[in-house]
C-alpha cells in the first residue's frame, strides 16, 4: 500500500507521540491489526472509502471494530474525524509500521515462493539473509505461483532471482540470440 504524503506526516507525528508516551511498540500492534484489517476486508475498505457516509459514522464505527486499541490509536482516529482524513487510515497505519521498524533497525526480506515455506525452511532462509545485512531481519513469505519454483528475494532495494520462470526467460534469451 503506497503511502501518500499526508499519510507519512500523520505517521510521523502519531510515531513521535507514542515515543513521547512510551507506548510506540503498542501502537505498533494496533497499526498492524488496523493495516492488515483494512487490507483484507473489502467492506471497511470501501465503508471508509465512501465519500457519501458521515465522518462521525466512520468515527464511531472504527471505535468500535478496533475497540481494543491504545489511547494513541483512538487519539489518531479523532484527528481523522476533524480533518474528515479517513480515507487514507490504511495508508498510515502501513507508514506507521514501516517508520516503527526503520526506527528499530529492522529490516523485512520478502521471499518469494511459489509455495509457502516451512517453519525450517524459514529458519534456513532467515539464518542466511541475516548475514547480508547488519539489521534485524523479519521474513515475509509471499506466495507466487507463477514463479514455478526456487526463490525471489527481495531486501530493501536489492534483488535476488533464483526462481525457475526467471532462469526459463534467460535460457529463452539466450536461445533466440
Amino acid at each position: 500500500m503506497a503511502g501518500t504524503r499526508a499519510a507519512i506526516r500523520y505517521a510521523k507525528a502519531i510515531l513521535d507521540i507514542a515515543n513521547d508516551k512510551g507506548v510506540a511498540q503498542a501502537v505498533n500492534n494496533d497499526m498492524n491489526s488496523i493495516a492488515s484489517t483494512i487490507s483484507s476486508n473489502i467492506e471497511l475498505s470501501t465503508f471508509i472509502q465512501n465519500p457519501t457516509t458521515k465522518v462521525e459514522v466512520k468515527e464511531s464505527a472504527l471505535l468500535e471494530v478496533f475497540a481494543g486499541v491504545n489511547g494513541v490509536t483512538k487519539s489518531l482516529f479523532h484527528l481523522l474525524f476533524e480533518n474528515k482524513r479517513f480515507e487514507i487510515l490504511g495508508a498510515i497505519a502501513w507508514e506507521y509500521n514501516q517508520l516503527f521498524d526503520e526506527m528499530n533497525g529492522v529490516e523485512v526480506a520478502k521471499v518469494t515462493t511459489a509455495v509457502p515455506m516451512d517453519a525450517a525452511l524459514e529458519a534456513k532462509v532467515l539464518a542466511k539473509v541475516s548475514t547480508l545485512s547488519n539489521k534485524k531481519i523479519t521474513i515475509e513469505n509471499i506466495v507466487d505461483a507463477s514463479i514455478i519454483g526456487g526463490f525471489v528475494l527481495r531486501i530493501g532495494d536489492q534483488q535476488y532471482n533464483a526462481s525457475i520462470a526467471n532462469r526459463l526467460q534467460v535460457l529463452k534469451r539466450e536461445l533466440s540470440n
